[in-house]
């Protein structure tokens, strides 16, 4: 079995517990950091790192349920785990949440699944096999132009007085779960995606294979790619675009300089 079908099965697999957890009732508590946390989401993360472990006991591993354990370091390939990304939208009933997983090498992915149970979409890419939405490639869109573009991300930062140069008109949406939004860029359904605040490496691993190998651009708003399997999992930012828009995007936003974490 393939490293991308062994994540194929072992997603499918945490969907279908997560949506039998939420069917059944939720407890739900916070973090130290204040992100909320369900019982949905330890189960999931045992479930993957159970049939992941057992499947390749060489792999690192890297989730963000799971205690961080440096050891990682020094694997030759690591699972890079959210076992339930968007888990806001996942505790309000909401569709838009995912179990994203991607095979790490030499600090890049390889392969990478992102699934979204509720909405049955499975948005899959292995290096140098293209993107895939339930089997069938995908591509992002052609918008050459930010007015009128479909954006995902924070209305309100958009419309903020700050901005030097106001940005023009678009459709501004949002979706909790940030491997899922860039999913949709990658497949087209969304222009372009920009979140100016710090996230994880298991936010992002498998997205970011799916994005490149549909024909995206994933940066961070200095316009430098991502490595993972770093001893700090924390990104800086998010810029997702089309490559015609991915310029343009930059272009506001590479002068800010956001808070080191």
């Amino acid at each position: 079995m393939t490293d991308l079908d062994l994540i194929l099965t072992a997603a499918r697999e945490a969907g279908a517990l997560a949506l039998s957890a939420r069917g059944e009732g939720l407890k739900v508590w916070s973090k130290d950091g204040g992100s909320p946390v369900t019982d949905a989401d330890l189960a999931v993360d045992a479930l993957l790192k159970d049939r992941l472990g057992a499947a390749r006991p060489g792999y690192g591993w890297l989730s963000e349920e799971t205690a961080d354990d440096p050891s990682r370091l020094a694997t030759p390939r690591q699972f890079v785990v959210d076992p339930i990304d968007g888990t806001v939208a996942f505790i309000k009933g909401k569709p838009w949440f995912a179990v994203s997983i991607a095979v790490v090498e030499n600090g890049r992915p390889i392969a990478g699944v992102v699934h979204a149970p509720a909405l049955d979409e499975t948005y899959a890419a292995t290096l140098g096999g293209g993107a895939a939405l339930n089997g069938v490639a995908v591509s992002p869109s052609d918008t050459d132009d930010l007015e009128d573009a479909a954006m995902l991300g924070d209305a309100k930062m958009f419309a903020h007085p700050v901005w030097a140069e106001p940005w023009p008109p678009m459709r501004v949406e949002s979706r909790n779960s940030i491997a899922y939004r860039l999913c949709l860029v990658a497949a087209g359904a969304f222009d372009a995606a920009v979140a100016l605040s710090p996230k994880n490496e298991w936010d992002l691993a498998a997205a970011d294979l799916i994005c490149a190998e549909a024909g995206a651009a994933l940066t961070d708003h200095k316009g430098r790619a991502f490595a993972y399997n770093r001893a700090n999992p924390l990104l800086p930012s998010v810029v997702c675009a089309n490559r015609a828009l991915h310029p343009l995007i930059l272009s506001r936003v590479g002068h800010i300089d956001l808070p080191q974490r």
